[in-house]
């Protein structure tokens, strides 16, 4: 009541049994945003018991990993993506014994403890800066820093909150499947030499078999497919709702309400098209809060903001619903101009956003090439129904001009 007055609308009043308003919202619209609105607030919850596993973790450059593993000791992490080419591109996280101490991650061709390994050690140098670098572990002894006999590349090192972060990518022979593995941590380097670490029980069980074919497959990773899985389908999702459905849309009122025979059912189609938008971006909105939450260190601002911007006038649009007055009243002009200007503005920023994430999620070529596509069949829809709907006003135009007058002719 209040607020149809305060925009200076009369309020609805029942005549004959019947109730008479400005507004055309039907009931069913009103209870199915509702329910939108609630299942947006429970996506946007996230599960505290996923805050401090690998998944939530995120590096300064970037890098992003197929799989991740909670390592049974040391409070260490294990990021990894092994092509069928033989490459494994590996992160190890750990805290140092202490704070000028050590992390390293090996991989043992030989056997399934420490002699024998391939390994690399992160540790700070002089300066504070941190860096990584090979050791061969030949025997409890004898640590020697030197080229591995695997091929190594890419390995660089930095720390962030205490923890260390080593990167590498190994070349494997192809027939490999399975990998030894070991890892430390320490607590001390003397002249660019880590020293000793401790003989703890964790410390002495830091050794495991990393699968790599029951990765590839599908077999437990510790929730790294999990990360991988939610991009894509908020990637998926905001795709159709943003990149599609809205512009479809768009198409069907822009064109199908020239035709008078389209009238009422354009406007149904129209609201079910975009509230089904709406529902699936809110779904994917809330996907990238999730995702959000659990990349601290890791941010894409300007994706972000447009996704934000996008929810924010989207939901806008739909509560404008509410608001919208009857063709004949002086305030529906106004509205149109709001509707209009609002559809127009997530149209483009839902398409601008949606290009954004394909660059964040870099897929094969072969999905942007589909996305541009697909803007490219709706884009030429769009331009044939704007040639076919001019042409049917300009001709509806001319009959009207050509019609005889049927008043009297005065001189």
């Amino acid at each position: 009541m209040y607020l149809w007055r305060s925009v200076g609308i009369a309020e609805p009043t029942n005549l004959g049994g019947k109730t008479s308003a400005i507004f055309a919202m039907p009931t069913r619209i009103l209870r199915l945003v509702g329910l939108l609105l609630g299942f947006s607030a429970a996506g946007l919850l996230v599960s505290p018991a996923e805050a401090q596993t690998c998944v939530s973790q995120k590096f300064s450059n970037n890098k992003l990993f197929q799989h991740c593993s909670n390592l049974s000791t040391l409070s260490s992490t294990l990021h990894w993506t092994y092509d069928a080419d033989g490459s494994l591109a590996v992160a190890f996280v750990a805290a140092p014994a202490a704070s000028d101490g050590w992390i390293s991650w090996a991989i043992n061709p030989s056997g399934s403890g420490m002699v024998g390994a391939q390994s690399l050690i992160a540790f700070k140098q002089a300066g504070g800066s941190v860096t990584v670098k090979p050791f061969r572990l030949n025997s409890y002894q004898s640590v020697e820093q030197k080229n591995l006999t695997l091929e190594v590349s890419d390995m660089s090192a930095e720390s962030s909150g205490g923890q260390m972060m080593l990167f590498a990518t190994f070349r494997l022979p192809v027939n490999w499947t399975t990998v030894n593995q070991v890892w430390q941590v320490g607590r001390s380097v003397a002249a660019g030499r880590p020293q000793i670490h401790d003989f703890q029980s964790a410390n002495l069980n830091a050794k495991g078999t990393l699968d790599l074919v029951a990765a590839q497959t599908g077999g437990s990773t510790g929730g790294g497919d999990s990360r991988i899985r939610k991009r894509n389908i908020h990637g998926i999702l905001n795709a159709v709702s943003w990149g599609i459905l809205f512009p479809v849309g768009i198409i069907i009122v822009r064109y199908l309400r020239t035709f008078e025979s389209a009238d009422p059912v354009w406007f149904y189609l129209h609201v079910g098209c975009q509230i089904s938008a709406y529902a699936i971006g809110v779904a994917g909105w809330s996907t990238g809060l999730q995702l959000g939450s659990k990349s601290k260190g890791l941010q894409y601002t300007s994706h972000r903001n447009l996704g934000i911007a996008l929810f924010s006038l989207a939901t806008l649009q739909l509560f404008a619903l509410f608001l919208r007055p009857k063709k004949e009243h002086k305030l529906r002009f106004y509205w149109n101009i709001y509707h209009h200007g609002v559809g127009y503005a997530i149209l483009i920023m839902g398409i601008i956003n949606v290009f954004k994430g394909l660059n964040i999620l870099d897929p094969e070529k072969k999905w942007k090439s589909a996305y541009i596509i697909a803007i490219g069949i709706l884009g030429g829809v769009a331009l044939f129904l704007e040639a076919i709907t001019w042409i049917v006003v300009l001709k509806r135009r001319s009959s009207k001009s050509t019609k005889p007058y049927n008043g009297q002719q005065t001189i």
